[in-house]
C-alpha cells in the first residue's frame, strides 16, 4: 500500500526522538513510551508516518524496548549491515525519512523467529479510531476484521524454488496469497547482499516468504502449486541457475505443514510425476531476509504488471 509521504520538519523532534532517528541513537529499556503498550493500531515512522508495525505482530519482550515479530509493511523497511561493535547487527530504518529505527535479531517468537527491537522515540502509535478517521492509514484496517483474527487464518510458508523473481511473479497473483516477499533465508550470514548470495557461499536460498489465507488456499494446494512451479528433482540448480542459493526448500513455520509437504510429496511420487527423485529439503524456518527492493515485485515493474518471459512455468495447467 502506498500514499503521499509527508515529511515532519526535524525541528518538531524532542531530543530524544532527533537523536534516535538522526544519530543512530538508543532510549533507556523500560523507561521509553511503548515498551509495554499493546492497544490496537499501527506504529509508523515518527518523521514520516509512513506504516511500519502493528500490535498484532506486538509481543512482551524482557528487553525493555518494544518489540515485534515481522513488520506490517516490507516496502517501508530497510535492513542494513551494522558491523559497529565488532560483529555483524542488522540495523532496521525507514524506507521514506532513512529514520533509524533499531535492530533485529533472530531470538523472537513463532511464526517468523524474529525480534525487531524499535526504539519508542522513532515510533507514533496510530491507534484503531484514529485509523477510522484518516483516509492515509483506513486501507489498513482490514487486519483487524474480526474475521481476519480468526487463529488460523493467516498462515506463514518460505518457499525456495529457485530464482524468486519467477517464484514471487506467480504466488502474488495466486488467489489466497495475501503477501509474497523475496527474500534469503537457511543460510547463517547476517542480513546477506545479493552479491553474496550470487557467490553461493552464505548458506542462504533464494526464497518467496508467503502469507496466505487458509480459507481460500490451504497448505496442500500451495504446496502442489509450489511443486508445479519449478523442478524438484534437480539438486542446488534451476534450468541454468546453478549453486546452492537456488536449491529445492520448503521452511516450515508449523509442524502441520511438514505433515503437508511429506504426504504430498509421497503422493507425487507414488504417482510417479517426476523421472527422477525429488531433492527438496523439509526444513524448520529460523530467520527471513528480504531481499533488497529492486528484487520485490521485479516482473511487475519490469513488464509493468504484466509477466513477460518468465524463468518459472505452471507444470500441467
Amino acid at each position: 500500500m502506498f500514499y503521499n509521504v509527508q515529511m515532519k520538519d526535524l525541528s518538531q523532534l524532542s531530543p530524544i526522538q532527533f537523536d534516535v532517528t538522526q544519530n543512530n541513537g538508543t532510549e533507556k529499556p523500560f523507561e521509553n513510551e511503548y515498551w509495554n503498550f499493546f492497544e490496537p493500531g499501527i506504529y509508523v515512522d515518527i518523521v514520516s508516518e509512513e506504516v511500519l508495525f502493528s500490535s498484532l505482530h506486538k509481543f512482551p519482550s524482557t528487553c525493555g524496548w518494544p518489540s515485534f515479530y515481522k513488520a506490517l509493511n516490507f516496502e517501508s523497511i530497510c535492513l542494513i549491515n551494522d558491523d559497529t561493535h565488532g560483529l555483524r547487527r542488522t540495523e532496521v530504518r525507514s524506507k521514506h525519512a532513512d529514520s533509524h529505527l533499531g535492530h533485529v535479531f533472530t531470538d523472537g517468537p513463532a511464526p517468523t523467529g524474529l525480534r525487531y527491537c524499535i526504539n519508542s522515540a522513532a515510533l507514533k502509535f496510530v491507534s484503531l479510531e484514529e485509523m477510522r478517521a484518516d483516509e492515509k492509514y483506513s486501507a489498513w484496517l482490514e487486519y483487524f476484521n474480526p474475521k481476519d483474527s480468526i487463529p488460523g487464518k493467516r498462515k506463514l510458508l518460505t518457499l525456495g524454488a529457485g530464482c524468486f523473481w519467477g517464484v514471487e511473479a506467480i504466488l502474488s497473483k495466486t488467489d489466497g496469497i495475501l503477501k509474497a516477499t523475496s527474500g534469503y533465508a537457511g543460510g547463517l550470514t547476517a542480513n546477506p547482499s545479493y552479491e553474496e548470495i550470487c557467490r553461493g557461499d552464505t548458506g542462504h536460498a533464494e526464497v518467496v516468504q508467503v502469507e496466505y489465507d487458509v480459507n481460500v488456499i490451504n497448505t496442500e494446494e500451495l504446496l502442489q502449486l509450489f511443486f508445479k512451479l519449478h523442478d524438484p528433482t534437480t539438486l542446488n540448480r534451476q534450468g541454468y541457475d546453478q549453486g546452492s542459493q537456488y536449491r529445492s526448500v520448503i521452511f516450515f513455520h508449523e509442524d502441520d505443514q511438514r505433515k503437508t509437504a511429506i504426504e504430498v510429496m509421497g503422493k507425487l511420487e507414488k504417482d510417479n510425476i517426476y523421472a527422477n527423485k525429488i531433492v527438496t529439503e523439509l526444513c524448520d524456518f529460523e530467520t527471513f531476509y528480504p531481499a533488497e527492493e529492486y528484487h520485490q515485485k521485479y516482473y511487475e515493474k519490469k513488464y509493468q504488471g504484466g509477466f513477460g518471459p518468465i524463468c518459472h512455468y505452471v507444470r500441467g495447467v
